[in-house]
């Protein structure tokens, strides 16, 4: 590894514990930036003379803190900062505040971090933006790309995500045993959504979009780390290492997309399949299931099945039900509707989805499937009518290729039919 790449590594990974002690400082998003930003620059000056400090995050978070503390007395026209020799050498400081960053602290100032990022009166989107670019610390060129946005777009988005998040006098004391637990189920739900922007795409933009998934992994180990006994946090984690091991598999040379049952099952990554399966079963041995566990579990099977036709589809089904009852959701029924048709046939799965149709009117995958179960049962013209609706709603261009795939097998079929009436 290059000097200048581990110092990246190190800054990268010491960033959300440094970000978060820095926040507590200052109590400010900007201030804890550039005092944070500030730091980095030192680091890069001071490391590959000095070498690396026994604590990178604990170097960061004394540089930035004095940083800032200087920035303040500054604006007040007051002491000036040390000179640089006063702070290169910092083993004592360094050593003083390693020790009191013991798990407790570290959990609570990250989780206040991004507690703060995924603040409910923000949208979603700013949630993610924000995220990525205060704890994970994306430039804003980097999220827009992912995005598909201006670059001036996304700076404004996330500027009025932390005029939002300032505005709303956020709490910056220690969370409390019953708010952690909140706050978890809120951050975990932020990481998801992260992942789900970065796996929601087509082949052309699936390398600018890839990053957020690997991000999203990050951020999951990360709270994994953080609380090792938390099953939920482990099918987290599993859920969307299964999910991203199947990546380069996802989309033919065509750009197209294939489907999980078409896939070549080679290209899956078995490092991240092994990594998924043993939190699965490590969470599982708790017994204490929840949703991203059962979901996982679901992305297990599938990564077990050397084939498709090995697919254990009852069981899924299963966990459907099992998930369906968790969290009543439409898109979970729908989802089960794939095993059911698996299991029981088509007919079943449609009569499963059908009472669905207003709630997912506008839904994608609704169309899509109920057109392939309806030409699975003969009724082609029904089926057409679905596919349409489906092209649609694509949110991609391989959605809707995909879809087109289908329209013209049922063309290719309707003028078969009619060449053989004609023949007779």
């Amino acid at each position: 590894m290059t000097e200048l790449a581990w110092i990246s590594t190190a800054i990268s990974n010491a960033r959300p514990q440094a970000m978060g002690a820095l926040l507590r400082y200052f109590r400010d998003l900007d201030a804890a930036e550039e005092a944070f930003q500030d730091a980095c620059l030192r680091a890069l000056k001071n490391w590959p003379k000095n070498g690396p400090p026994r604590d990178p995050a604990a170097w960061l978070i004394f540089v930035g803190r004095n940083s800032g503390i200087d920035a303040v007395r500054k604006r007040a026209k007051q002491a000036p900062m040390p000179e640089e020799d006063q702070i290169s050498d910092l083993e004592d400081a360094e050593r003083d505040i390693a020790e009191r960053l013991d798990g407790a602290h570290y959990r609570d100032d990250i989780l206040r971090l991004l507690f703060i990022c995924c603040h409910p009166d923000l949208p979603a989107t700013q949630q993610i933006a924000v995220a990525l670019r205060i704890v994970s610390g994306l430039t804003v060129k980097q999220i827009a790309r992912a995005f598909l946005v201006g670059e001036s777009a996304m700076e404004q988005r996330i500027t009025r995500a932390k005029a939002r998040i300032a505005d709303a006098g956020v709490p910056f004391e220690t969370p409390g045993a019953v708010e952690r637990s909140e706050r978890l189920a809120a951050v975990a739900a932020m990481v998801y959504l992260i992942f789900n922007e970065g796996y929601s795409t087509n082949s052309g933009e699936a390398p600018a979009r890839a990053p957020l998934c690997e991000e999203a992994i990050r951020l999951a180990r990360l709270l994994l780390r953080l609380f090792q006994t938390e099953p939920e946090i482990m099918g987290l984690t599993a859920l969307l290492l299964l999910q991203h091991a199947r990546a380069p598999a996802r989309f033919d040379e065509n750009g197209e997309i294939v489907l999980l049952e078409d896939q070549d099952r080679s290209l899956w990554s078995r490092k991240m399949i092994d990594e998924g399966l043993a939190l699965v079963d490590k969470a599982l041995r708790h017994r204490k299931p929840g949703p991203y566990q059962v979901q996982a579990a679901i992305a297990a099977l599938h990564a077990r099945a050397a084939v498709a036709e090995d697919t254990d589809w009852n069981e899924i089904d299963l966990l459907y039900g099992l998930l369906e009852q968790m969290q009543p959701s439409p898109v979970v029924t729908l989802n089960r509707a794939v095993a059911v048709s698996k299991v029981r046939g088509p007919e079943a799965a449609l009569a499963m989805i059908e009472p669905l149709e207003e709630r997912l009117s506008g839904y994608f995958h609704f169309f899509g499937l109920r057109g392939g179960l309806l030409m699975q049962l003969g009724r082609n013209e029904e089926a057409r009518v679905a596919f349409d609706r489906a092209i649609a709603l694509a949110n991609t261009a391989a959605e809707a290729a995909h879809i087109r795939m289908h329209i013209d097998r049922l063309i290719k079929e309707s003028a078969e039919k009619s060449s053989i009436q004609k023949a007779r």
